[in-house]
């Protein structure tokens, strides 16, 4: 099958989830069985006997995201990956506390954010717990407290298990016809003779652009994730100035920037239902300016969503502007940042360079600031031409040494894997130590991190640790769902183990038997993967 930009995701389960309530008894406006209390410990019993099992529900996810893994829409950039991870992890440790997340879901879902460089406004929820986000919503939020509440509707849509219940409703199809069902639909999407040969009925098209949760579904998921994204600590006006935000744009057209809207139609109940959640008393609430680090990753959001040419230049004809000087702070920060990245991108380094200076003297009494301007930093050092220069060894230090001083609990992604490329473009055998070990440390935490994994690769190769690289190769291959990809590269390991004869280290033979370990247990995975093709 073709691969689908992953901007077509969420209109093509919106058709498929519709088709499915079309060729039932009940429609889009029928209600839906009220949720009991929690139970101490569980998952709220929401319909649980007529839901999908969690188990079909999390390899039909697999299969979905396999495909979004593959795409070329699909982006893992760590710093703004570290930024929506850090709004992400409150709210999934809020549904815990609150008994919405059953310990069963929390172990076998997935829980995993996809970041695409689509430029709509959109998120949306896959089964088996995968999330999407587009990098244009997260260029419109103005703060963390509106992200939280689009991530927290999301979040209890899966929580509450709406994708299942409705998945569940055809109940004379598999979970595997009804992933053929949703990759058809995607295919289709893009090009109808690619997608017929997947489409199994013809529900799943038959109106793309309408809802696909019920009208009770999308007041639960308000609800519910109203009260998650409270209970860790953001703001409650996020989710009404969020609201805001998308009336006004449904206000003003509906040419197709906001598919969010389209998806998760809103009412006046909805509006009114969160307004009243506020204070009593409280004044509505204004958009509040966002804090100098949002600016910066809205605009790294814009920057790499949108990385043409004339678009990267426009960049710096906003540092040449001279009001600038007379706006907030978060207004500079987000320029002289765009202008940085902007120039990175172009490969004028010298540009970015002297951007990055007069962001960093911006950002001096900005803590949370520091870390992204450091990265940044960082980025434009590897970029440039001669990277054997001794300030690129110097970088490789000083992302060591943080790392050492730093508990491996609270290590940062980006910096482990800028560390990973440092040490790599120096070449040196101890810096290619000190940054294998630290991404060693990482992955038994993060075994599912497919860049770490494939950077350490890199480490291992530059190093002549062929076996291992070999092996991390197919970890990383496993962390994207591609089973097979993965047992091609652990074979070409056990290859090279037989092609040596008696000839191993010590080492050698440990790397060996856990390659022959994890081949027995991707094979299996693999096996499954085709069976529910």
């Amino acid at each position: 099958m073709q691969n689908v930009p992953l901007a077509l995701i969420h209109k093509a389960l919106a058709a498929f989830f519709l088709g499915l309530l079309l060729t039932t008894p009940v429609g889009l406006g029928a209600q839906v069985s009220p949720p009991l209390p929690p139970q101490k410990g569980g998952l709220p019993l929401l319909g649980d006997g007529s839901a999908m099992a969690s188990g079909d529900e999390r390899r039909l996810g697999d299969r979905i995201a396999r495909e979004l893994y593959r795409d070329p829409d699909y982006l893992d950039d760590p710093v703004l990956a570290d930024y929506v991870q850090g709004v992400w992890q409150p709210l999934l440790a809020a549904a815990r506390a609150r008994g919405d997340l059953s310990g069963e879901l929390d172990e076998r879902f997935a829980w995993q954010i996809l970041l695409g460089r689509d430029r709509s406004v959109n998120a949306f929820a896959l089964p088996g717990g995968y999330l999407g986000v587009h990098l244009g919503l997260l260029a419109v939020v103005s703060n963390r407290d509106e992200l939280a509440s689009v991530l927290g509707h999301e979040l209890s849509h899966v929580t509450q298990r709406h994708i299942s219940r409705l998945i569940a409703k055809d109940a004379q199809q598999t979970p595997w016809v009804i992933g053929a069902m949703i990759l058809g639909a995607l295919a289709a999407s893009k090009s109808p003779e690619a997608g017929n040969a997947l489409i199994v009925g013809g529900q799943a098209l038959s109106a793309q652009s309408q809802l696909n949760f019920s009208r009770d579904m999308e007041r639960e998921a308000d609800r519910i994730g109203f009260g998650v994204m409270t209970q860790a600590g953001f703001e409650a006006q996020g989710f009404v100035t969020m609201f805001d935000k998308l009336q006004q744009a449904a206000r003003l057209n509906d040419s197709g920037a906001y598919p969010y809207l389209r998806s998760h139609p809103l009412t006046t109940e909805r509006i009114a239902d969160m307004q009243s959640r506020l204070p009593l008393g409280a004044p509505r609430p204004a958009m509040p300016e966002p804090t100098v680090l949002h600016a910066m990753m809205a605009t790294r959001a814009k920057v790499l969503s949108n990385s043409g040419a004339d678009a990267l230049r426009s960049w710096q004809d906003q540092v040449q502007d001279s009001a600038l000087t007379s706006r907030p702070a978060a207004q500079q920060a987000a320029a002289w940042y765009g202008a940085a990245l902007a120039a990175l991108r172009l490969r004028n380094v010298a540009n970015a360079r002297s951007h990055l200076s007069h962001l960093q003297a911006l950002v001096t009494q900005q803590p949370d600031a520091a870390a992204p301007v450091r990265w940044l930093a960082a980025e434009i050092d590897l970029t440039a031409r001669d990277r054997s220069r001794p300030q690129v060894r110097a970088l490789a230090d000083t992302l060591c040494a943080a790392a050492t001083t730093t508990p491996a609990t609270q290590w940062r992604r980006p910096e482990l894997l800028l560390q990973a490329q440092a040490a790599h473009h120096t070449n040196q055998s101890d810096a290619l130590d000190a940054a294998a070990q630290r991404l060693q440390t990482w992955l038994v935490a993060q075994p599912q991190d497919a860049l770490a994994w494939q950077w350490l690769a890199s480490l291992y190769a530059a190093q002549g640790q062929s076996l291992r690289a070999l092996r991390a190769e197919a970890e990383a291959q496993a962390a994207r769902l591609d089973y097979t990809g993965a047992l091609d590269r652990l074979k070409a390991a056990q290859d090279r183990i037989k092609a040596n004869g008696g000839t191993h280290s010590s080492a050698d033979l440990i790397d060996a038997q856990i390659i022959d370990a994890r081949v027995r247990k991707i094979d299996v995975l693999a096996r499954e993967q085709t069976l529910a093709r």
